[in-house]
């Protein structure tokens, strides 16, 4: 671009005086220097003649991906998304429409427009952008998105709503439905909705007709060994068993989530960390039949604050070392949490005879509204029908602290302490804890302990006696 500068003849001319030029040389020089800052200042503006438009950022409205090209899915813009040198910036991501690879939202099967959406992405370089659009229902079987990939990052765009299929016998891997696997910087958000379906399959549960065999069910969406992931701003209801899992998964941030279904639906967790390091969980409400945050073996260094739950049965540590099997859980900070109704709190749960350890586990600043068991460490869990057989093994419980915890039980015992005779809880600390009848709130709730070494600061009720 030719930029024609307008300035005084002055500047084009000095007069040729030698004494003049030797007895004031600074007229000369001030009148170079003026000249260079101008033609510097017009070469400056020259080179920023991309001004922020946030067309140009896919992130920034859900719109700018619905033209797309439909040879290669990728983002087209026409002449009217153009700025006014005619082309967008290079450095522009690309953005793969769903809509472009054939998916309908018709009612019938999209999957395979989603895997295709997918590969086309995974196969590219830089910053991709995988978008389901918005104002439209998809319909997806058992779904896999793999990795690794060669983008840097890949963002899947979630505006619309994705819906599983109803038919449980389409379903080539009964325990699985979307998947995401060793998918390395990947961004799962956009604000919509993903809806399992799940009163195709609660009715055949063995927990709500116990006459049935427990075959269990499909979890929502699970990541599978992802690195750098972060989840957020997404709605997931009504899971055929649990919402949302991270397995084997490290430095994962899950912000924002709204995760709902029956209080009465089993087993459907809203989310579900196992053998995952560095994970963040923060500002969700969790609303389910079963645990809103489970913490299972392997998994360290987890942080939950800001978390809204219930219906459900609280945030749990466990269960571990079921079927005699060996369970680690380290590092584990709940903060900031309300738990409404609910039917444990905050509960570390470990089977008879396993082994390993749970410890560093700090549970601060929580409020109770009406649950059932406020604090609770069971170290004697059973979750079958017929009992359990005492066994003298069992997964050491150590360094748990409760911190600034107050409200109200609906039962008149709000603590539980019940540790294994063989291997008692070691390190258990109480600070600044305040449990009530919920029917009789002048009345402090009791508590019951077990082979548990416990200490105590400032007030603390109910005690253990």
């Amino acid at each position: 671009m030719t930029h024609h500068l307008l300035l005084p003849s002055s500047f084009f001319y000095v007069k040729p005086n030698l004494n003049l030029t030797l007895r004031y040389p600074s007229k000369m020089y001030q009148n170079i220097i003026i000249l260079l800052t101008i033609i510097l200042t017009s070469l400056r503006s020259c080179s920023s003649s991309y001004p922020f438009d946030p067309r140009y950022d896919p992130s920034m409205s859900p719109d700018v991906y619905l033209e797309t090209n439909h040879l290669h899915g990728h983002i087209t813009r026409n002449n009217h998304m153009k700025n006014r040198h005619g082309y967008a910036p290079t450095s522009s991501p690309r953005a793969f429409n769903v809509k472009a690879f054939g998916a309908k939202a018709n009612g019938n099967d999209d999957s395979q427009a989603f895997k295709k959406a997918w590969k086309a992405a995974c196969s590219s370089t830089g910053t991709v952008y995988v978008v389901v659009p918005k104002n439209r229902a998809y319909t997806l079987k058992s779904v896999k998105f793999s990795g690794p990939c060669k983008s840097s990052l890949i963002v899947f765009k979630i505006y619309g709503k994705i819906e599983a299929w109803k038919d449980p016998s389409a379903y080539k891997e009964r325990r699985l439905w979307i998947v995401f696997e060793a998918v390395n910087n990947l961004r799962v958000e956009g604000g919509g909705r993903i809806d399992g379906n799940g009163d195709k399959w609660w009715p055949k549960s063995c927990k709500i007709n116990p006459n049935l065999p427990c075959l269990g069910a499909p979890t929502a969406v699970t990541f599978v060994e992802c690195n750098k992931l972060m989840v957020s701003n997404i709605r997931l209801e009504n899971a055929q068993q649990m919402h949302m899992t991270f397995q084997d998964c490290e430095n994962v941030k899950a912000l924002n989530l709204m995760v709902t279904s029956p209080g009465d639906s089993p087993n459907t967790d809203g989310i579900h960390v196992t053998g995952t390091r560095n994970i963040l969980i923060q500002n969700s409400i969790i609303r389910t039949g079963d645990d809103c945050i489970s913490i299972v073996s392997g998994s360290e260094n987890v942080r939950a604050t800001g978390i809204t739950c219930g219906p459900g049965h609280g945030i749990s540590i466990g269960s571990l070392g079921a079927n005699n099997s060996e369970a680690y859980v380290s590092n584990v900070v709940v903060n900031k949490a309300t738990l409404i109704g609910t039917t444990n709190g905050v509960r570390i749960k470990t089977w008879q005879g396993g082994h390993g350890v749970a410890k560093n586990i700090i549970f601060q600043d929580i409020i109770m509204k009406n649950v059932t068991n406020p604090i609770i460490i069971n170290q004697d869990y059973c979750d079958r029908v017929e009992s359990c057989p005492q066994q003298k093994s069992a997964v050491q419980v150590s360094n748990v602290l409760y911190k600034n915890i107050q409200g109200t039980s609906s039962r008149p015992v709000a603590v539980k302490f019940e540790c294994s005779k063989s291997i008692p809880c070691r390190g258990i600390s109480m600070q600044n804890v305040k449990l009530v009848d919920q029917t009789q709130q002048d009345v402090v709730s009791t508590a019951s302990c077990s082979n548990v070494k416990l200490d105590t600061r400032g007030h603390v009720s109910p005690l253990c006696t």
